[in-house]
């Protein structure tokens, strides 16, 4: 997970190397979601197995109660 340091927003991806796509991909402005948000830092990373393992992850934390379990990192 990701959070701007420009207005604390936050970015949920998956990444076989995350800290190389911050930094090659996301804070270079080559994702066009994030671009208008740089610098983006890491502010939490969990591994998996298998990618279905990773996208379903993924798509929990997009969801309203994924959103919640974020917003209590952060408490």
């Amino acid at each position: 997970m990701l959070q701007s340091d420009i207005d604390q927003s936050q970015y949920v991806g998956m990444s076989e190397d995350p800290h190389r796509r911050l930094l090659e991909e996301h804070n270079k402005g080559k994702v066009r979601s994030t671009k208008s948000k740089i610098p983006w830092t890491v502010i939490y990373t969990e591994y998996y197995e298998t990618r279905a393992d990773a996208r379903k992850r993924e798509k929990y934390l997009k969801s309203a109660a994924g959103r919640r379990f974020r917003k209590s990192l952060g408490d």
